[in-house]
């Protein structure tokens, strides 16, 4: 891999998920997937795993997150939530890379917050309003949960499911934004010759 993702800006596409009404099951299975609070645990197969996979993207991002600790607090972060929802870590880190260029704190013009850029809504809707968006956690528990939502709403369609969570349903740029950072700067190989993006 290059060092092409830090040295070049990153254009910034932050989303606007739009507001859908939710059946009575579906809010309450998203609520519990919000509240569910357990303490993050590695969730890598082995610790060789784990080590590598950290060592890697964390070369990646240190450009644009420079303290060590911050960066793989935010790194452990990302794959415990991803695989916790389902979804690839590198997926996870292709989308965040796209919606907030990874800035804790990116306010879209439209409300979005965070690294993936949820809308306050959100939280209404199926969290509480005590909960920050700019929190890493609850940011990132919210963006997967979406994500993972709308795969499912799709049929496990990614592309149409990107842009449902962008607010762009039927239009390819960020979808294919979102695929190209994901397969182009986050593409991974496990120690067992195992890669892990498209």
């Amino acid at each position: 891999m290059s060092g092409l993702l830090l040295l070049a800006p990153l254009t910034v596409h932050s989303g606007a998920q739009k507001y859908e009404p939710l059946s009575a099951s579906v809010q309450a299975t998203l609520h519990r997937a919000i509240a569910d609070q357990a303490a993050p645990v590695v969730a890598f197969d082995d610790e060789r795993e784990a080590r590598a996979w950290l060592a890697a993207m964390s070369s990646r991002l240190a450009k644009k997150m420079p303290d060590r600790v911050t960066r793989e607090e935010f790194l452990l972060t990302v794959h415990y939530e991803a695989r916790r929802a389902g979804l690839d870590p590198q997926l996870v880190l292709g989308l965040i890379q796209v919606e907030s260029a990874f800035r804790k704190y990116a306010v879209s013009s439209v409300g979005a917050r965070g690294y993936m850029q949820v809308m306050p809504f959100w939280a209404k809707l199926i969290g509480t309003a005590e909960h920050n968006l700019f929190n890493l956690r609850t940011n990132l528990r919210y963006g997967c949960t979406i994500l993972r939502h709308y795969i499912d709403i799709e049929g496990g369609n990614l592309f149409r499911a990107l842009g449902r969570y962008n607010g762009s349903l039927g239009k390819p740029e960020y979808p294919n934004m979102v695929l190209r950072a994901w397969d182009g700067n986050w593409n991974y190989t496990s120690p067992a010759g195992t890669r892990t993006a498209q």
